[in-house]
């Protein structure tokens, strides 16, 4: 059996004593990496350019065998090539189950690459590009036949193209091939596609086109394994400040994960969002009713308050505190979740930061998601109580109290969920010393009794894992050891 710590001792072990705040949010940063992750559903890393034709159409391009077909695209007849190429398009566009590892085996993307570089024939130019923006829509196997095809280089330079129809296909291609990963998004950026990117947005460019524009920035900023090197997420932030601007869903959307990835890192990455003047904007998205929307700027201010409490300070200064209440009531779960691990890296930080929290009415929507969320929402509530339990001055630990978050955190004593058992079980015993300290531990073991804490303490002495068990066992011992001054318990069999 181990030895007896003294409850300050015990508590010293606890994640977040003796931690200042920037470490705490370092933590929560790293234990929140699964809700972090831009999952394709959010955003799509590639997109395919499906086209619907009749099927007079379909079946005009597509009726040639491969065989005829690579024949034609080696023709020395640059109007041979165009259909050939056409062909190849048509089924690498079709809605369902296109042949693009049958098209990549046979051998056919250098003639692709080569047909790119056809300025004096623009529909070659279209077809070509179109046809490696499906490729690279693929696997990355497929991506990385692109790629080694030598298509990154020619596609960049369409993005000077007078032709406006093929300048936005190259931006697709490339914004393809840059969704795949860190490698080829770093390859892609050093093409010095950034300006030429930039360069492209106007008063005049058509909505669709800008839209294509911002999704492939958004997919040069993805990736932290390792993240945009510092001189690109320079060139792009301006363009994003100005992207934010728009009302359209699709860029805002798109603008707003860009951000979230940049965000998504230390806090001298987040310094340079910040420094674009963007936070208030991002906050005022916050109250969109686009889920495309709310969820990534929801995202990008969470990632904001993971930084340094000047950071959060910023962020609470933008109006993020008058925002969470609806977005901890919002009827997704999905972002009841996100707002709750942004509430619980604001909690994080010092005694200002918390009586905001408190200010702003945050915690009985926190109660409320403690007794009924999601149990995914349940465990963000429980690491933000623990975050204000920790930080907490006496009398906001009280207040804490007070809205009774006791209730509901002895209620999830009973998942199965060893970590999060062991954090409320450390905060149970962190408000019952402050109550000792206080003299006031006497009304807060009653009240403990009255929401039935103390069984379910005294449960957890038999729990499977040692941690919890001594856990509770150091509960038990330390602060309801003397039960003469409280109810007691009988069983309703009288011997």
């Amino acid at each position: 059996m181990p030895t007896l710590d003294a409850p300050e001792e015990r508590l010293k072990k606890f994640k977040y004593r003796g931690k200042d705040a920037s470490v705490r949010r370092q933590q929560r940063m790293a234990l929140s990496l699964e809700l972090r992750k831009a999952k394709k559903d959010e955003q799509a890393l590639k997109r395919r350019n499906i086209t619907y034709l009749s099927p007079d159409l379909a079946s005009k391009g597509v009726c040639l065998t491969l065989d005829e077909i690579i024949k034609g695209m080696n023709s020395l007849d640059l109007a041979v090539c165009f259909e050939a190429t056409q062909a190849i398009r048509k089924m690498l566009s079709q809605e369902k189950n296109p042949p693009l590892k049958m098209i990549v085996e046979s051998g056919v993307i250098p003639r692709l690459v080569e047909f790119l570089k056809s300025s004096h024939h623009p529909c070659l130019q279209f077809e070509a590009a179109w046809a490696l923006t499906n490729i690279a829509s693929g696997t990355s196997l497929d991506t990385q036949a692109v790629v080694k095809g030598g298509a990154i280089l020619p596609l960049a330079e369409l993005l000077s193209s007078p032709n406006m129809t093929v300048c936005e296909q190259a931006v697709w291609a490339l914004g393809n091939i840059a969704g795949d990963g860190p490698e080829f998004r770093d390859v892609v950026i050093s093409s010095n596609v950034i300006p030429r990117l930039t360069a492209l947005i106007s008063s005049t460019i058509s909505i669709t086109f800008l839209r294509n524009i911002t999704w492939t920035l958004s997919n040069l900023c993805r990736g932290k394994d390792p993240y945009p090197c510092e001189e690109a997420v320079r060139q792009i932030l301006p363009v994003l400040s100005h992207l934010l601007q728009y009302q359209d869903s699709e860029i805002l959307s798109d603008t707003c994960w860009a951000l979230s990835y940049l965000t998504d890192a230390c806090s001298e990455r987040i310094t340079l969002v910040l420094d674009t003047g963007v936070l208030p904007r991002l906050v005022e998205l916050l109250t969109s009713v686009e889920l495309s929307v709310l969820t990534p700027s929801l995202r990008t201010v969470g990632n904001i308050v993971t930084g340094t409490d000047h950071q959060t300070q910023m962020a609470i200064d933008a109006g993020m505190l008058k925002v969470l209440p609806q977005l901890l009531q919002h009827p997704r779960s999905s972002i009841q979740k996100e707002a709750t691990w942004a509430l619980s890296n604001v909690a994080a930080g010092p005694h200002q930061h918390i009586q905001g929290l408190i200010t702003h009415n945050l915690i009985p929507p926190l109660v409320a998601l403690l007794r009924n969320g999601e149990y995914k929402v349940q465990k963000e509530a429980v690491w933000t109580v623990a975050n204000l339990a920790m930080g907490a001055s006496a009398d906001q630990l009280f207040q804490l109290v007070h809205f009774g978050v006791l209730g509901p955190l002895l209620s999830l004593l009973t998942v199965p969920d060893v970590k999060i058992i062991l954090i409320i079980l450390n905060v149970i015993s962190y408000v019952l010393q402050a109550a000792q300290k206080l003299s006031d531990k006497k009304s807060l073991c009653l009240l403990v009794e009255e929401l039935g804490g103390i069984d379910r303490i005294e449960a957890l002495q038999h729990h499977e894992n040692s941690q919890i068990r001594w856990a509770a066992l150091q509960i038990i011992e330390n602060h309801f050891g003397e039960v003469s001054d409280l109810p007691v318990k009988r069983s309703s069999h009288l011997t």
